[in-house]
């Protein structure tokens, strides 16, 4: 199972990070880790890319699976947009995927 732990500051997502993995398909075809590793990926990219952010990173794919992504000080317009695009679209994987990811928030 995907562990995402969410987390924010004055209803702002600023942090999250996801440990372990779906096991919803073997290897290479699991689409529930595609889709989970796709929004990480894909909002480190655009919060540095689009927003002018560069977010701490901390990634260990060797020891079961680890992506942590944290954003400090005020986040910009395009990068709290960014932050709950992030957000909205793991919720609505986790929806779908109830056995495969968990979702907490602090």
């Amino acid at each position: 199972m995907i562990k995402v732990k969410l987390t924010y500051d004055d209803d702002q997502l600023v942090a999250f990070q996801m440990t372990g993995h779906a096991d919803a398909g073997p290897y290479g075809q699991d689409i529930v880790c595609a889709a989970a590793s796709v929004l990480a990926i894909n909002t480190v990219n655009c919060l540095e890319r689009i927003a002018g952010v560069h977010p701490q990173v901390t990634a260990d794919t060797d020891n079961g699976g680890l992506m942590k992504v944290t954003v400090n000080g005020p986040l910009p317009e395009k990068a709290a947009t960014i932050m709950a695009v992030f957000d909205q679209g793991i919720r609505d994987v986790a929806q779908s995927y109830r056995n495969h990811i968990q979702i907490m928030q602090s």
